[in-house]
Parts: structure tokens; sequence; C-alpha cells
């Protein structure tokens, strides 16, 4: 069984940031608390050999990308490039948030955590914990933490055994504080496309204006 620990996620502890950004700078997995769901990830850095154990452990389709979590609004012009004005308003309402933006990646995105089309997926979680460990050890590659196929965790002890064994390390926040997977949002041809509609009802907060270009 992997090691488990304890964390507020709106007030970790240093010593729990400090244990899971070790982890993390040494190519471990990290199966973690989000205000969504449970997500298992690892730094989102060239050549990092956790990555693919992450497919490993999902047991999930390589062709299928990571997205990304990131520490601030400011990431999606960092990481994403040629976004659309629209879609850097609804990054300032609403990350920190359960909103995935899906972007065309900028030349600090490598190859390897691109899409075929050349994209990223970008979140900011209303997770103060996970955001200091970005601003530790930099953009995260996350997915949630299940088997490919089987129903997202929302909390801690609804992780799998076997997915808890396979990480390096687990952190336990409780229930998730949204339980409920992000919605995404990507673009086509500048106009907005809701990929999945989760936590975040798009259409009654923002894109009521935008409504009949959605997909």
């Amino acid at each position: 069984m992997g090691a488990i620990l304890s964390v507020d996620q709106k007030e970790p502890r240093q010593d729990v940031l400090r244990a899971a950004a070790s982890v993390l700078l040494a190519s471990g997995v990290l199966v973690m608390p989000t205000d969504s769901v449970y997500g298992i990830g690892c730094v989102a850095a060239p050549g990092n050999p956790a990555h693919e154990r992450i497919f490993t452990i999902k047991q999930r389709d390589r062709a299928q990308t990571l997205p990304w979590l990131v520490g601030d609004a400011s990431d999606l012009l960092a990481y994403g490039k040629e976004v659309p004005g629209w879609m850097v308003d609804l990054a300032q309402r609403h990350w920190p948030g359960a909103l995935t933006l899906v972007v065309k990646a900028s030349n600090k995105v490598s190859q390897e955590y691109r899409a075929a089309d050349g994209t990223i997926a970008l979140r900011v979680p209303d997770s103060e914990f996970v955001r200091a460990l970005v601003r530790e050890v930099g953009p995260l590659a996350t997915t949630s933490a299940n088997t490919h196929g089987k129903t997202a965790a929302t909390s801690g002890t609804a992780v799998e055994e076997r997915i808890v064994k396979l990480a390096d390390l687990t952190i336990d926040a409780g229930p998730a504080p949204v339980g409920e997977a992000s919605t995404i949002v990507g673009y086509k041809e500048g106009r907005p496309v809701v990929y999945r509609q989760g936590a975040l009802d798009l259409k009654a907060l923002f894109l009521d204006d935008l409504a009949p270009n959605l997909s």
C-alpha cells in the first residue's frame, strides 16, 4: 500500500506540501485532492517517467493526453497561444474553479503533453494545496484518480485501493468540495465549444450570449 497523508486543502500544512513536492520532484506519481474530484498526477516535465506510469496505473489509452493543473490565471497565456479574448475572460471570472480550458499549446509545452491537434487542457483548481504545490514544482499533468471507465473518486477514501498501492503517495483531504468533474471548454475558429458539461454551468454563468454557438 502506498503512503497516505492527510491535508486541509484550504490551509495545507507545510510538512505535507514538502512531502508531496519531494515525491513529484523525484519523478513520482501523486494522488491528490482537488475541488472537483481526486486526481493522479506528476510534474509535467519533458521525459518524466511518471507520465507513462499514470497511463499504466489508470489503464488509459496512451493516445489520450493529460490535462494540466496550473497555479494562476496568468498561466493560460504562458502555456497557451492565440487564446481568444473571451476565453481569457472566462479564466479571469472562473479560475480558480471547476473549469478546464483547451487551447493551442505554447512552446513551453513539450510535444509529449500535447494532443494530436497541438492543444493542451489547462485548469486552476480551487485548492490552495494544489496551487501551492504547482508554484513549488511547476504544472502537474493529471487525470482523475480512477481506473479508466470507472467513477471518479470524490473523497480520499473512495480512491481505489489498487491506485493507492501503485501511486507513490496519496494525499487525503476528505470529500472534494464540488464533487463533480470540471466543465471543459475549447474553441473552433474562435468560437466556444463545450466538450464536457460538468460542475460549472457556463450557459447560466457567462455564455448566455454565446449559447447559439455552443456545440
